[in-house]
């Protein structure tokens, strides 16, 4: 790998390729659906390994002895990366277990409101459901347009929702069926101004885009490590302010914390130490490129095959026009051609892997590269689209 710098082109082939040899992506298709798991990079996959290794020879010795030192040392690192303090961090197993940590636990009353949005995550949709039917919150769902005209357009939509009643706003920084980048800052700001918590998923977005935790306004944010920071799978974060803990229920039976101390949220039994152990090695291997760098390159990627298509006729893009509105997520249809067909022949005949995401009563196709993905990948995309575009039906 090359030393940590501080900027690189998104087009330099040499520093791009240097990346990609640290990969070991499958030879039998190009993988385009990187939103699902990031693949964690070679040294990050040897030291899982290696840990792993450890736990299992030391067995209960090291669960009771060592782990909790290491466990601390793995909360500074994402402390340092975030932004905020260690004591406000929860590692758990996705951004999906945060989310339902923070609403399930959250103090809602019957007949309090919660503001969310329809492109909002499916588990998301399914958690605001629950909470209507077992404690009496009442869901307003907003829609916001697939390529918004601005982002006071978007912070309009949101506040146009707000009752009395509300009492959390949830929002979604990077949708994850179109890519659309939400003004969650702006957003945050709005509601609590309004004395309205705002709870944002960030799955997408962190390590994706370039900023820190408490840029974002928000006092609960739920987010993956095991997508593009690239920690190993069954990875997430939770931030919650620490002025806040306290008024977050225990989602998991705990009576041996504070209330005012996160890990009381945490208390799923035992877990496997290595996966969580090899996070600062994901986030010492995401220093080496900088997420500024690592920004530029996706969303030059992604520009790349959808400015290739976009004139296409019969190819639709759902990811907004834009480039400040996007970053590595894009999705697109083909007129006359279901979705999940153009999926499939993507794999079938061009060996490319893609996925189909539902937004509304719309089917489209997701195309998510990542930092190993090469030109010759995207363009091999484009090639496609165009050709099954453009194909006698």
């Amino acid at each position: 790998m090359p030393p940590t710098i501080t900027s690189v082109a998104a087009d330099d082939t040499a520093f791009w390729d240097a990346i990609r040899a640290q990969y070991a992506p499958s030879p039998d298709f190009i993988n385009l659906e990187n939103g699902y798991f990031g693949m964690p990079a070679n040294p990050v996959r040897a030291a899982l390994r290696r840990y792993q290794d450890e736990v299992d020879a030391e067995s209960s010795y090291f669960l009771r002895q060592r782990w909790p030192g290491r466990l601390a040392q793995v909360r500074q690192a994402l402390a340092a990366f975030t932004g905020v303090d260690a004591d406000e961090l929860l590692i758990t197993r996705s951004a999906v277990e945060s989310l339902n940590i923070v609403l399930q636990g959250y103090p809602f009353a019957p007949g309090d409101a919660i503001v969310y949005a329809h492109h909002d995550y499916d588990s998301a949709l399914d958690i605001v459901a629950t909470l209507a039917a077992r404690r009496g919150v009442a869901p307003v769902p907003v829609d916001i347009p697939l390529d918004a005209v601005s982002d006071a357009a978007i912070v309009a939509a949101y506040e146009s929702a707000i009752t009395p009643r509300t009492r959390v706003m949830l929002l979604t920084h990077i949708v994850h069926r179109t890519g659309q980048i939400m003004p969650v800052a702006a957003l945050a700001a709005m509601a609590r101004a309004r004395g309205i918590d705002v709870i944002i998923d960030a799955a997408h977005s962190l390590a994706q885009l370039d900023y820190r935790v408490p840029q974002l306004g928000a006092q609960f944010v739920v987010a993956n490590l095991h997508k593009w920071v690239g920690a190993p799978l069954g990875t997430g974060l939770l931030y919650i302010a620490r002025e806040r803990i306290a008024d977050i229920a225990p989602f998991y039976a705990d009576t041996s914390h504070a209330a005012g101390d996160i890990d009381k949220l945490g208390h799923v039994g035992a877990v496997p130490p290595a996966p969580v152990m090899a996070i600062e090695d994901a986030l010492a291997f995401h220093a080496q490129i900088g997420t500024a760098n690592k920004e530029a390159r996706l969303r030059w990627l992604a520009r790349r095959w959808m400015d290739a298509v976009r004139h296409v006729p019969g190819v639709r893009l759902y990811t907004p026009a834009d480039p400040a509105r996007h970053c590595a997520l894009g999705a697109f249809g083909i007129d006359g051609i279901a979705a999940a067909d153009v999926a499939r022949r993507l794999m079938d005949e061009h060996r490319i892997f893609t996925v189909v995401r539902q937004l509304g009563d719309v089917s489209l196709v997701r195309v998510t590269p990542h930092v190993y993905t090469r030109a010759h990948d995207v363009d091999a995309l484009a090639a496609a689209i165009v050709r099954l575009a453009t194909a006698p039906q």
